[in-house]
């Protein structure tokens, strides 16, 4: 009746407004940074993945990340992750493999519109903390937003006899001075270019150090996103919702051109993962075509073999899907993000020791999905919110062009089953 059909579109749309367009972005820069050593080579570069993302609890901006834990009226406090780089020639990189992640608390506060001041403290996961006392201040005109900050960084003792005196000098706590300038330029629709640079003048207790290169070290970038177009106000409902995936998957040792192409080879050792995916609705169009936007963490759980003991992977990425109807509904699927392993799988680590390599426990994510709808293909109205599919699998480091990889060139795939339930 159309009582009944009037009712089911109401419910419809109280449960799409549980669901608003996100603050998101995904994109990658190319970043040159000048090394603070005396060696032969000044420079270095690495290819570097940035996600973005502003909910009411966790963020992600670029090169960090966290949880907003505390809010008052010009400040809040947050849980922060950050990617920190130690610039040294390339061709130590995957030996030494010292890029990192800290983690720790910044307490932020407003001190009038787009004016900024923080207060980290941060460390890496030896306990070498550093703190950080930073004001920036951000302007828009237009389609550009430009940031300039001051950053003073305070560092311990054990953080300046490891990272600079390279566990060989006592070096003593020190401080840094840096100046630097962000700037993103919105270029059309959803595409957006992003560029950094920044100098920092290192501390006496540096600079008097034999082995260090002058006492000023500059950092740019330059790359591209997309992201949120700025020129259009957010949706207030999406026409997506959540999901939950489930999947089974066998390892390959085959590269992702042959899988692609059809030329895969089974893993003689039968090397097996489960794993769970959230999909969090972001958008459900991107440049004004119907793709279905997700921020999608997972867990994986490699499975104990011959060759390997049980190991979990973490996965955090960005999924977009195109639906289109043959004669039911099918969706192409394509992930960007981070992997990180806790122990490298059989299928990676062999093809590392094969290629020389030291393997990186944190990679390049990339799935490749084709799915079906299940109520479509069944006729059954229950299953409308179902998917059944396949996915590839992949862990990289995109050739050897970016240091937090470990910079190394290969990786592991595994072919997977799926089933997806949006809810």
């Amino acid at each position: 009746s159309i009582s009944q059909i009037s009712g089911r579109e109401k419910k419809d749309s109280e449960n799409l407004k549980q669901y608003p367009e996100q603050e998101w972005g995904i994109g990658f820069v190319f970043r040159i940074a000048k090394i603070p050593f005396d060696t032969k080579d000044d420079w270095v570069n690495s290819l570097v993945p940035l996600m973005f993302y502003d909910g009411k609890t966790f963020f992600l901006d670029g090169m960090e990340g966290g949880m907003k834990l505390k809010y008052w009226d010009t400040s809040r406090l947050d849980f922060l992750g950050r990617f920190r780089f130690f610039d040294i020639p390339r061709e130590y990189q995957n030996q030494i493999q010292e890029d990192t992640v800290d983690f720790g608390f910044r307490y932020r506060y407003e001190l009038w519109d787009q004016l900024f001041a923080d207060a980290e403290f941060m460390t890496d996961d030896e306990f070498r903390w550093h703190m950080n006392f930073r004001i920036e201040n951000e302007f828009e005109f237009d389609r550009l937003e430009l940031s300039p900050f001051v950053n003073l960084r305070v560092k311990s003792s054990r953080f300046n006899d490891y990272y600079f005196g390279l566990d060989r000098e006592n070096v003593g706590a020190g401080i840094d001075f840096s100046l630097g300038l962000e700037g993103k330029i919105h270029v059309w629709k959803n595409m957006y270019l992003l560029g950094k640079a920044q100098s920092t003048w290192l501390g006496k207790e540096n600079r008097d150090l034999l082995y260090i290169d002058g006492g000023r070290v500059e950092e740019f970038y330059l790359g591209v996103a997309l992201m949120n177009d700025g020129k259009k106000q957010k949706k207030k409902s999406l026409s997506i919702t959540p999901y939950f995936r489930v999947s089974h998957g066998w390892a390959t040792p085959s590269n992702l051109s042959d899988i692609i192409s059809g030329d895969s080879e089974k893993d003689e050792y039968n090397n097996q993962l489960t794993s769970f995916f959230y999909g969090h609705p972001l958008t459900d169009e991107l440049f004004g075509l119907p793709l279905e936007i997700y921020l999608t963490p997972g867990f994986l759980w490699h499975w104990k073999s011959e060759v390997q003991s049980s190991s979990r992977e973490y996965v955090l990425a960005v999924k977009a899907y195109y639906t289109f109807k043959w004669p039911i509904r099918w969706r192409f699927g394509f992930a960007e993000g981070f992997s990180y392993a806790s122990s490298i799988p059989y299928v990676e680590a062999s093809e590392m020791e094969r290629k020389g390599y030291e393997p990186s426990s944190l990679m390049n994510y990339l799935d490749f999905s084709l799915d079906l709808n299940l109520g479509d293909l069944f006729e059954y109205t229950p299953l409308k919110k179902i998917y059944f599919g396949y996915a590839i699998h992949h862990r990289s480091a995109i050739f050897e062009s970016s240091a937090h990889f470990g910079r190394v060139s290969g990786g592991s795939n595994y072919h997977t089953l799926y089933l997806q339930y949006h809810f």
